[in-house]
């Protein structure tokens, strides 16, 4: 009859199946009957009435879920009526039409069959929403097991990260410590590097003061083996000196220490001075060319860097060829931060291969070979070239090809300064006193003093050094700053603290490093100068005067013809 009423299935499973529990719960009720009714008025409903007598009442939860699931649900005392609302209203007699004809299509067994059949549907309807609330329990079972999973997953990834941040903590830590001794031991061999080369120079300066005596033209005569043997003392002593200020100027680059001196450099001197000095290392069926170039304008550098730079890579590129050239080209550029002197060395030697190109500027650093086994030299040539032109401010690049020779090309930048003119003929002081205990020294510097005054007192003993200088009233004074008590700097106290020698000019001269002075002590010196190829034009310069003339004392090497550097740089005092 539901079917026949058009009463949906979900709405009659529903209420056939709370029909059939209310049935239950009321069996063997007094006088206890059911029947299917429709209600009328709005809406139109399809509904189960039971009645019956007696105190015999339904369940609470029957009752719940009758007013949960139905349309209609009824309750009074002997009375229980469950309904589903129609989804099509009919009128009495459409009603009663479509139920008489549901009625008389079916037959008594079909009726069992009928029952039956909704049975089964709603056993289905039942077992289908087992079977969701199954799959459900399955679903928030494996949610919980993957959620542990997540959770175990998590906390196993935790450890592991924590495990990680401490080894990257620990290893921080060791590069750290591995850093610092890095840097203590860079420190310590620069350290020796300086105090070595500074502790050479004095003898091998003397050697080399000595020997350029024995060899000037008014000492006595020497036969010719002497001659030969004297001049070989002199140029292994310049090759000795060479290499101990190589040195020291490679540590004291290291340590930020190492500053050059810019002033107006003539090229064509330092060119010359590479000629003269290389000529003779030149091997037989070797052609040395050297141009013979001055630079268009003024060209302001380190003369003395710039020749250590050409005189390194000029040598190098001649150890290395047995025949053909060797040839130094000058060039100059203009370029959009000004003008450029451009240097090219280019040799038909050995070469280089590819692979150890950026090698060889590694200090100590040699490429092997057969043909580069008898070959001697420290490896630090091309490495100290390239710190020397980075100091003065442009770049040192090199190419080459195994057994087709190298190129070198040095880059550096130019710029105006002062020249410092010509100098006069006779000397402008009276007389000089020059403190210092080394006899060897003040013997080599004696010719050197004599272009400038008349006079020159020397003063071995510093503690007669202010009675000696009140009593000569010099035009000058030279102080070296390492020497028994009293040194230098008590030295310069003394004479600072006698109102009288205030306009005394003082000079120190020194053997030290540049970060070995202590210049809060130098009181009113004037400059500070180094005692290596000391010169009539650095004294002139430092005082302010002008040498006798250009030309070289006996056992001094002329300014134009110097092949190495002063040991340090000449530098005002504060």
């Amino acid at each position: 009859m539901c079917q026949a009423l058009e009463l949906g299935e979900g709405k009659r499973v529903r209420l056939i199946t709370l029909a059939s529990e209310a049935g239950a719960e009321l069996l063997g009720a007094t006088e206890l009957s059911a029947e299917f009714v429709r209600t009328a008025g709005q809406p139109h409903r399809a509904a189960v009435r039971f009645l019956w007598k007696g105190d015999q009442a339904p369940g609470n939860d029957l009752l719940t879920a009758s007013q949960r699931l139905l349309d209609l649900s009824v309750v009074d005392r002997g009375c229980l009526l469950l309904g589903q609302e129609l989804s099509s209203p009919l009128t009495a007699d459409q009603a009663a039409q479509r139920v008489d004809r549901e009625l008389a299509g079916l037959r008594g067994p079909d009726m069992s069959e009928e029952l039956r059949r909704q049975n089964t549907q709603l056993l289905q309807a039942l077992q289908d929403e087992r079977s969701r609330s199954d799959e459900l329990e399955r679903l928030n079972k494996e949610l919980d097991e993957t959620n542990a999973g997540v959770m175990a997953l998590y906390s196993e990834l935790s450890g592991e990260l924590e495990e990680t941040n401490r080894g990257v903590v620990a290893l921080y830590a060791d590069l750290e410590d591995k850093s610092r001794r890095l840097r203590l031991a860079s420190a310590a061999k620069t350290r020796f590097w300086a105090n070595v080369s500074h502790e050479l120079r004095t003898p091998v300066n003397a050697v080399i003061a000595l020997a350029q005596l024995l060899l000037d033209a008014g000492a006595e005569p020497l036969t010719d083996e002497q001659h030969q043997q004297v001049s070989l003392i002199a140029g292994s002593g310049n090759t000795l000196l060479a290499l101990v200020e190589e040195l020291l100027d490679t540590a004291k680059a290291e340590s930020g220490r190492l500053e050059p001196q810019l002033v107006e450099a003539d090229l064509r001197t330092v060119l010359h001075q590479l000629r003269g000095t290389l000529a003779s290392t030149t091997a037989e069926g070797v052609t040395l060319e050297i141009a013979d170039t001055a630079f268009p304008g003024p060209f302001v550098t380190d003369e003395v860097m710039l020749t250590r730079i050409l005189r390194n890579v000029l040598s190098n590129s001649l150890k290395f060829t047995t025949e053909g050239s060797v040839r130094l080209t000058v060039a100059d550029e203009r370029r959009a931060d000004g003008p450029w002197a451009v240097f090219t060395v280019t040799d038909t030697g050995v070469g280089i291969p590819e692979d150890e190109i950026e090698q060889v500027f590694e200090e100590f650093y040699q490429v092997r070979g057969v043909h580069q086994r008898h070959v001697s030299g420290t490896g630090l040539g091309l490495p100290y070239a390239r710190k020397l032109t980075e100091l003065l401010g442009g770049r040192l690049t090199l190419t080459s090809r195994l057994g087709h020779g190298t190129r070198v090309v040095v880059e550096l930048p130019a710029a105006p300064a002062r020249s410092a003119g010509p100098l006069p003929q006779e000397p402008l002081l009276r007389s000089v006193v020059i403190i210092d205990d080394d006899p060897v020294f003040l013997r080599t510097l004696r010719p050197t003093l004599g272009r400038l005054a008349e006079t020159t007192t020397e003063v071995t003993h510093s503690v007669e050094a202010l009675r000696t200088i009140r009593t000569t009233m010099p035009d000058a004074v030279l102080v070296d700053l390492a020497m028994p008590s009293p040194d230098g700097y008590q030295v310069l106290q003394q004479i600072a603290a006698v109102p009288g020698l205030a306009q005394v000019p003082v000079v120190v001269l020194t053997s030290m490093g540049e970060s070995d002075i202590d210049r809060s002590r130098l009181g009113r010196a004037r400059a500070v100068l180094g005692k290596t190829h000391l010169t009539a034009e650095r004294l002139a310069e430092a005082l302010g005067l002008r040498a006798r003339d250009t030309g070289s004392a006996p056992g001094e090497p002329a300014a134009t013809d110097r092949q190495d550097p002063k040991d340090a740089k000449d530098t005002p005092a504060p």
